[in-house]
């Protein structure tokens, strides 16, 4: 199939490939199951040949049995047969189904196993880039599509198309007159398919990547339903969502029309063909030039082959529409993981907690490849033990400055180095083990809240050790309310804990990071949802427990400024001082700007910033 160019999701224009390259990439998949695959191939042809034998059993009846003086024994034992063949056929068709299934089945979860490991490995700006609901229709819809077409529609394609040659040649040995004018009919059906292919394969495409589109307006609406009931938007939701719906349903009815189209191609010529062929077989049969039995063999034969010919038009969309899922899952296959642990980590000498930023550049990719800068020429210290507040304006790379010490993104140019050896040197797994996070749009997981809090905790802790750490990291983050909770920290929290208030979200966020025991916290203002009191409470608790544990803290309060020992203000992509609190408030004209900006609800700062 020659490739043409199309509009590919979440990645521009693409050419698309031919068939057999796309299908060659699935045979990894399908190897280790081909013998099976290859058996119930060969149990659908075997059903197919017998189907076909039925018509020369029924050419011998009429010629010999039914003829003048034939014996009426003769008819039972050819109806014995034909019954003989239908059991055959049958058993088949159940065996066919027998080998494939399993093997169908487990070529898709492998496939879906491995694409979510993928989605695992691959970096924050991917899945930055990609909508929620376009991974979930190729992980779940895409592949099930896949599975269905390894189980029936590749095996019936190829044995349909051999049917329907046998059939053919059966017929020129019938009747090379209406054979001939039976392949003549094949013609146009041949043309209509080459123009169906690509209508198709175009409308397929587009009607998997609306149904993503879709599927992400699904989630985001749930997800965010509590917004959208508090603006009273749910009927501006609701238009959005019904335009997007009715765009996927004309795409759909587009696609159907089109299927449709070829069908009535399919069927209606060969129907055709066969009144004529009506025709100039009792004419031939009159002239004495074919016999009866040869006239209702040809017929029984067409009648074999038509369900196949009219089966390859649904059997050749389904293929097209698996080629396009199976682009699509590889579109986010080869998607490249840039940050991946090195051939051979490096480990520090010694575990001081001491993090470096050195000459660092950061710039994100725009959609057209431009990048966006957005820190320069960063240099900054954090001592081993200490905490360090990162304060300035709304937009000025702080969160941004954050994710480079765990490696979520690497940087564009400079270093960064945790206990002295650059992140880019770690074996990845120890750096985030090295490194704790604590964002400030906490993201919880539909199970308990101690499977929660627990999951960045060391593996090789017992039972008890595990317990003991549970309730060491709710006590230091103020989160004792879980044990109140209807099953303590056994409760269910729902998915992204909806069913909690945003500081207990942020509080259980907070645990998770502390019962990491790492030596490096990295925290993204994770107690905005906090009162000052709560706040001055988890905070004086983290310096008794993680007194060893350098910290770095994003500050959007006032009140978490001064609990730190050392404050850096981000201006224009640098930092633009490093000092106390009470130093940079007396020093830096724009720290004092940023100060007072942060929260003008906070009486003893603001009066402290005017004197």
């Amino acid at each position: 199939m020659r490739g043409i160019v199309a509009q590919g999701k979440n990645g521009g224009t693409a050419e698309v490939v031919p068939l057999s390259k796309t299908l060659k990439r699935l045979a990894p998949f399908v190897k280790p199951v081909l013998p099976r695959l290859i058996g119930g191939f060969f149990c659908a042809l075997g059903a197919g040949i017998v189907a076909l034998a039925i018509p020369q059993v029924l050419a011998k009846l009429v010629n010999d049995v039914l003829a003048v003086d034939g014996a009426s024994g003769q008819v039972w034992f050819a109806v014995g047969i034909i019954t003989l063949l239908g059991f055959v056929e049958a058993l088949l068709i159940f065996l066919r189904r027998q080998f494939v299934l399993n093997p169908a089945a487990g070529v898709e979860m492998n496939m879906r196993v491995g694409f979510f490991q993928h989605l695992q490995r691959l970096p924050v700006a991917f899945h930055e880039r990609w909508g929620s609901g376009q991974l979930l229709s190729r992980s779940m819809s895409d592949l099930s599509l896949l599975r269905r077409w390894i189980a029936f529609g590749a095996m019936m394609l190829i044995v349909d198309t051999v049917t329907v040659i046998t059939g053919l040649v059966l017929m020129f040995t019938h009747s090379w007159t209406l054979g001939l004018l039976f392949l003549l009919g094949s013609i146009p059906i041949a043309i209509k398919a080459y123009r169906f292919r690509n209508d198709f394969r175009a409308a397929s495409r587009l009607s998997q990547d609306q149904a993503g589109d879709l599927a992400t307006a699904v989630e985001e609406s749930v997800h965010g339903i509590r917004v959208i009931k508090a603006f009273g938007r749910g009927r501006d939701i609701y238009e959005g969502f019904n335009e997007q719906a009715k765009s996927l349903q004309e795409t759909e009815l587009s696609k159907a029309r089109t299927l449709a189209s070829f069908l009535l191609t399919v069927v209606a010529i060969p129907e055709t063909i066969l009144g004529i062929g009506l025709i100039i077989g009792i004419a031939q049969v009159a002239a004495g030039t074919l016999s009866v039995g040869s006239l209702v063999a040809f017929f029984a034969i067409a009648a074999v082959i038509a369900i196949p010919v009219e089966a390859m038009g649904m059997l050749l969309g389904m293929t097209l529409s698996t080629k396009t899922a199976l682009e699509r899952h590889f579109e986010v296959m080869d998607s490249v993981n840039d940050i991946t642990s090195p051939e051979a980590p490096v480990r520090p000498a010694q575990y001081t907690g001491a993090v470096q930023l050195e000459h660092v550049r950061f710039a994100y990719p725009d959609d057209a490849g431009r990048a966006r800068p957005i820190l320069a020429e960063i240099n900054l210290e954090i001592r081993p033990g200490e905490t360090m507040a990162l304060v300035g304006i709304t937009g000025s790379g702080k969160s941004t400055l954050l994710n480079l010490v765990p490696r979520l993104h690497d940087t564009t140019a400079g270093t960064v180095k945790v206990h002295g050896v650059d992140v880019r040197d770690w074996d990845l797994d120890e750096l985030r083990t090295e490194v704790a996070v604590a964002f400030e749009d906490t993201t919880l997981f539909s199970t308990t809240i101690r499977d929660n809090v627990l999951m960045g905790a060391p593996g090789d802790l017992t039972a008890e050790q595990r317990e003991a750490l549970l309730a060491e990291a709710l006590d230091v983050a103020q989160a004792q309310f879980a044990y109140q909770l209807a099953d303590g920290v056994d409760t269910l929290i729902g998915e992204e804990g909806l069913s909690l208030s945003g500081g207990q979200r942020q509080r259980i966020a907070l645990a998770r990071a502390i019962a990491a025991r790492p030596r490096v916290l990295v925290l993204d203002d994770p107690l905005s949802a906090l009162d000052v009191r709560t706040e001055e409470a988890v905070t004086a608790r983290l310096r008794s427990v993680l007194s060893g544990t350098t910290t770095l803290v994003v500050a959007h309060r006032p009140s978490t400024v001064m609990l730190a020992d050392r404050v850096a203000l981000l201006r224009d992509g640098r930092i633009d001082a490093v000092g106390s609190h009470a130093n940079l408030l007396s020093t830096n004209e724009h720290y004092r700007y940023v100060i007072a900006s942060l929260d003008e609800n906070e009486p003893e700062i603001r009066s402290e910033v005017v004197r």
